[in-house]
């Protein structure tokens, strides 16, 4: 998530995606293959869903008379928050399967949502995953900006079906599993999405990790797995795209932010990347015209102003660092992400005390046991620097 002008590359990471877009043309066919990259095997839809038979196991043994009934729902969710190592964290990097995500507990909001599908699919209760519309988000990492969207689930007792008559369940039969609720508290809108949509979405996420870990075969092999599963899924074919900027394929770039933006013309990731391969091509003007829009689009965006502060911080701009955090601080004081940024910048300025200060606010406004852990460690540091000057 970033605007043009921002670090060199833009990665778009699950739930960015605007809408399901089934009347698109064929994608172009160089787009499918390069001839310096190969395709490696990737996880199956199967791999990325099913259960094992151990886990399978265990939900019968726990659920034995409570197949179906939503109100063992509550029960499930405890019973996966209670499995393994029992330390569920929050983390936008890990993108896992069903059963890692079991065995593990320590994925994103994404991998949650799947093995929460499978979970309740196996106790005979209907999945529903939701994206959810949250502003722009963006995270740096190794270079790369990444924009991160948010997915959640809705669960419901299964239609009962009699002769000719189907009874339908409303609303308050459905109970909503979100593992972000710091998020989703917001009421933002959501949009239904297939199956297929999230297995696209997790095919993204793993290439844009080995993506920002410069496996570039890998990365090849997750995004062309996304477009193949579904081929409307803006994100991948955008992501595809920057694959192509990288290796200086220009033509192939351009053409996947062309096709990612006629699947949805609002991702807003594609068109800052198009700005950039433009840029790069010498299209100063066309480049700058995507880049206004876009501005104009984020300039109430408090995350665009973090991410632009996060951009100064690296070319060093440090007053003008200031002025975008203290600007995101504005629009909106409840997040964490200023008050780091603030902190961040008054610490590579000389100043402890005003880092200290501002770190401690992030700490208090950080909603993940992760982001508080990460912050705690942070201001035991810079009280350890304190005591030695």
């Amino acid at each position: 998530m970033r605007c043009l002008s921002l670090l060199a590359f833009l990665l778009l990471l699950a739930g960015c995606s605007s809408t399901e877009q089934s009347h698109l043309p064929p994608p172009p066919v160089n787009l499918t293959y390069h001839p310096d990259l190969q395709a490696l095997p990737v996880e199956s839809m199967d791999d990325i869903f099913n259960l094992n038979s151990d886990m399978k196991a265990q939900l019968n043994q726990a659920f034995a008379s409570r197949f179906g009934d939503l109100s063992a729902t509550k029960r499930l969710i405890m019973f996966l928050l209670n499995n393994g190592d029992k330390s569920l964290r929050y983390q936008s990097g890990a993108t896992l399967t069903a059963q890692q995500t079991y065995n593990q507990l320590n994925a994103n909001c994404l991998s949650l949502s799947i093995l929460a599908f499978s979970m309740a699919e196996h106790l005979g209760l209907e999945g529903e995953f939701q994206r959810v519309h949250i502003p722009e988000y963006w995270a740096l990492d190794k270079g790369y900006n990444l924009l991160t969207g948010h997915i959640n689930l809705k669960l419901r007792m299964p239609k009962v079906r009699r002769s000719d008559v189907i009874n339908l369940y409303d609303n308050q039969g459905a109970m909503l599993v979100d593992f972000a609720p710091d998020i989703s508290g917001d009421n933002f809108k959501t949009t239904t999405i297939s199956k297929e949509r999230v297995a696209a979405m997790f095919y993204n996420n793993k290439g844009a990790a080995a993506l920002v870990n410069n496996k570039r075969n890998e990365a090849f092999s997750y995004f062309l797995a996304a477009t193949q599963m579904d081929p409307s899924y803006s994100g991948g074919w955008g992501n595809l795209g920057i694959l192509f900027r990288v290796i200086e394929d220009y033509q192939r770039a351009e053409q996947a932010y062309d096709y990612a933006l006629l699947a949805d013309a609002n991702n807003n990731t594609a068109a800052g990347n198009l700005a950039i391969l433009y840029q790069l091509t010498g299209r100063q003007q066309q480049a700058q015209e995507i880049e206004t829009a876009l501005a104009n689009k984020r300039k109430t965006n408090p995350y665009y102003q973090v991410a632009l502060g996060n951009e100064d911080i690296v070319k060093k701009q440090y007053s003008q660092a200031l002025a975008h955090f203290r600007k995101a601080r504005e629009l909106d004081g409840r997040m964490h992400e200023s008050y780091f940024g603030l902190a961040r910048t008054y610490y590579l300025m000389g100043d402890i005390k005003a880092a200290r200060k501002h770190l401690t606010m992030a700490h208090q406004r950080a909603q993940f046991k992760y982001d508080k852990e990460r912050y705690r460690g942070k201001l035991a540091a810079l009280n350890l620097v304190a005591s030695n000057r």
